[in-house]
């Protein structure tokens, strides 16, 4: 099944310029997502994790039904103040300005190993930042899985641990 021919593309979205990977295409078909998610689960099991941390929000598609065919937990992390209860925080610059990631606080046990999980990387800075809040709150990042990798941006080698990505596409 060729996943890649699946995933709809729209040009000038969200702004002028940017080629938008349309997964919902996947969605809609259960055939579809439901190798997609299979493939996904062979290319994680070898980081054995034992916690999924997605990245909001087409992160928590991925790692919803990923988590339960790999029967590990999950556990989401998000912008500020969408998490309820004490949270751990974690702030990083962009390439214009700066954003934090957020996480409920005790849900991970001190090192436990954990995989990053998100729909696409591009330039790696949310995913590297995921990382490192990861760390702050004592578990053991062994890695970040993707569905879409657009190589051409280089994410990838800012992750800080290894990645992995289903489908590469060189922004094209």
């Amino acid at each position: 099944m060729d996943i890649a021919a699946r995933i709809r593309k729209i040009p000038d979205f969200p702004k002028p310029g940017i080629l938008f990977y349309d997964i919902s295409t996947l969605l809609i078909d259960p055939a579809v997502w439901r190798e997609t998610v299979r493939r996904l689960a062979d290319l994680a099991r070898s980081f054995r994790p034992d916690v999924l941390a997605a990245i909001e929000s087409r992160g928590f598609l991925i790692a919803s039904p990923l988590a339960l065919e790999l029967g590990v937990g999950f556990t989401m992390v998000r912008k500020v103040g969408k998490l309820p209860g004490v949270v751990v925080s974690h702030s990083y610059d962009l390439e214009y300005g700066s954003d934090t990631l957020q996480m409920a606080e005790g849900l991970v046990p001190r090192g436990a190993r954990v995989l990053v999980v998100d729909d696409l990387v591009a330039t790696g800075g949310t995913a590297a930042a995921t990382v490192e809040l990861l760390r702050k709150v004592g578990a053991e990042p062994v890695g970040a899985l993707f569905l879409i990798e657009l190589v051409h941006l280089g994410g990838m080698a800012r992750l800080g641990v290894e990645g992995r990505a289903l489908l590469r596409f060189d922004g094209t």
